[in-house]
């Protein structure tokens, strides 16, 4: 419907701001008859628009609003306003100088710059379209950080186990730290085969490797295995043994470990039998009584295992990485080279390699970094070593790891392809 005459307003209404439309050239004000009144000394701004309409005071106050509620845009706000400043000192002599009452931006003026001349540029508000041009970048900026904070984020292992007495979430963190503080304690010089002079690192591979095969035909659990290998070091460090004397440390080392994590504990016949009858029950005793009194009764160490199973949850890992993570590190226990890394680096380094074996890329996230405390740098001449390892396992005569991680229980793990591009970094 057309709007009559007599309905038709006479200004436009901006921002809860009535703007009055100028009405021909004639009606102009000149700049000598603006009220003087308005000039102050605290904000000095120009606003000069060539017959366009002023966008109203709430636009500029709602903009200068938004930065002093932004602290990061504050300080280019005042650096902007005080270039205005000196652009309007600079140009004094060449134009009318406006300026705006200490309350704020109460009165703004429309000035038409043709009666000028070609010499003075036509400007639109300055500080608004800085204003919004900051704004703009800093929202980009704002948006782009929060979606590295999201692809970045560490995920809270634990809270699925929350309502489980079990996992007891309130304290792993504690354990764990405790586990990082005294895992040192457990360690042995990587060169205490020097001591020995009957035995060297060629036997001790050869005995190690039955005794992953022992401990398989047992049945017995995970935590028997690398607690078996760390007493076995643990004793050689401190006492020396001949040659014919170290399977029987090794099967007594075993029965320890075994009184100490499994339920149901082998016979000590059991252990003679193995050995093929080379030794009586009363030199399996003999050595046990031995055994912890060389060691003063410290069976409660932290082995790899103990951080397998803390860094595979930080990995949300599945069967497959699972278990090659596992064949990985029992091939290390073979290794007496290994020895110069402690027990959370091996742990980490093997999922670490495992993840890289399975998906072709390095892999590893912030949350494993998180709860590892170990970096891809430092993990890699770990790593490194584990896919030599896994390149020969198949082959030459120590091949108990690899036949029993190459059947279905461990979904055939010791075939996954080697991580071979981890030796070229």
């Amino acid at each position: 419907m057309r709007r009559s005459k007599e309905n038709k307003p006479d200004g436009l209404r901006m921002n809860g701001v009535k703007m009055v439309k100028d009405m021909g050239r004639n009606q102009r004000r000149a700049l000598s008859s603006i009220n003087q009144n308005i000039t102050g000394t605290s904000f000095h701004h120009l606003c000069m628009v060539n017959k366009r309409e002023f966008p109203g005071k709430d636009a500029l106050c709602n903009k200068k609003s938004v930065l002093e509620q932004r602290p990061n845009t504050r300080s280019l706000a005042a650096e902007m306003i005080s270039n205005q400043q000196q652009f309007l000192e600079d140009n004094k002599n060449n134009q009318t100088k406006l300026t705006i009452k200490p309350g704020g931006l109460e009165d703004c003026v429309i000035i038409d710059v043709e009666e000028f001349g070609d010499d003075i540029d036509v400007m639109s508000p300055m500080f608004v379209k800085h204003t919004e041009a900051v704004l703009d970048e800093t929202d980009g900026m704002a948006s782009e950080f929060e979606m590295e904070d999201a692809e970045e984020s560490i995920i809270d292992i634990d809270s699925s186990d929350s309502k489980d007495p079990l996992a007891l979430v309130e304290y792993v963190d504690d354990i764990y730290a405790y586990y990082r503080e005294t895992e040192v304690s457990s360690c042995v010089s990587p060169n205490y085969m020097d001591k020995q002079f009957d035995i060297n690192e060629k036997m001790r591979a050869i005995h190690i490797d039955w005794l992953i095969e022992v401990h398989y035909k047992f049945e017995l659990m995970d935590e028997t295995l690398f607690l078996t290998i760390n007493l076995i070091d643990r004793f050689l460090e401190r006492c020396t043994v001949i040659r014919k004397k170290l399977q029987l440390v090794g099967m007594t080392a075993m029965l320890l470990a075994c009184k100490y994590e499994e339920v149901s504990v082998p016979l000590v016949e059991d252990f003679v039998l193995i050995s093929d009858k080379a030794y009586t029950r009363k030199d399996v005793l003999d050595m046990e009584k031995l055994m912890v009194n060389t060691l003063q009764f410290n069976l409660s160490v932290p082995t790899p295992y103990v951080f397998m199973r803390r860094f595979l949850k930080a990995a949300q890992s599945e069967k497959k990485l699972e278990f090659l993570s596992f064949f990985l590190i029992e091939l290390c226990l073979v290794q007496y080279e290994m020895l110069k890394f402690q027990p959370s680096l091996l742990a980490a380094a093997a999922i670490y390699t495992a993840q890289c074996s399975l998906c072709r890329i390095k892999s590893w996230t912030k949350t494993s970094e998180w709860h590892t405390k170990y970096s891809e740098d430092q993990l890699l001449e770990c790593s490194k070593l584990m896919v030599t390892y896994h390149q020969k396992a198949g082959s030459g005569k120590l091949t108990g790891v690899y036949r029993k991680y190459t059947s279905y229980k461990f979904v055939y793990a010791a075939k996954t392809e080697p991580a071979q591009f981890l030796l070229d970094l």
